[in-house]
């Protein structure tokens, strides 16, 4: 199988993680909407939210909970946007949830999202500003 998040869990393919459990992973996006925007996966291959065993429901929305709040306590913003594609749209055929930090007036218009790159070594930064209050 040639899927580049279970290469990220397998540590193959560098990611700036900002939290792991025995059962999922969550990384920075490579091209964010804004800056602080998290990938949400569980480590075994699934495709879509459907395909996802019920043992992993609980564990996964508990983890979308934790990296929302991170949005705010750790990097400032207002809220976030959390959101899940299946299959249409989705760019990796593995089950992942985007959170996103949101701030008033930040210019995401709905689901039109402009991609903002890191400048070099700014990843980790985010990354840890997240790790520190997960």
């Amino acid at each position: 199988m040639d899927c580049v998040f279970c290469s990220i869990v397998a540590g193959e393919t560098p990611a700036e993680v900002v939290l792991e459990t025995d059962v999922l992973l969550a990384f920075l996006d490579r091209r964010p909407v804004f800056k602080g925007h998290v990938l949400l996966v569980p480590k075994a291959h699934h495709v879509t939210l459907p395909d996802l065993p019920a043992e992993l429901r609980d564990p996964f929305l508990a983890a979308a909970q934790r990296l929302a709040t991170a949005m705010v306590d750790g990097l400032g913003a207002q809220g976030s946007f959390v959101a899940m594609n299946n299959t249409v749209s989705q760019s990796v055929p593995h089950l992942h949830c985007h959170v996103v930090p949101r701030t008033k007036g930040d210019g995401l218009r709905g689901f039109f999202w402009p991609r903002r790159p890191y400048a070099e070594g700014e990843a980790a930064a985010y990354a840890e500003r997240l790790r520190s209050v997960l």
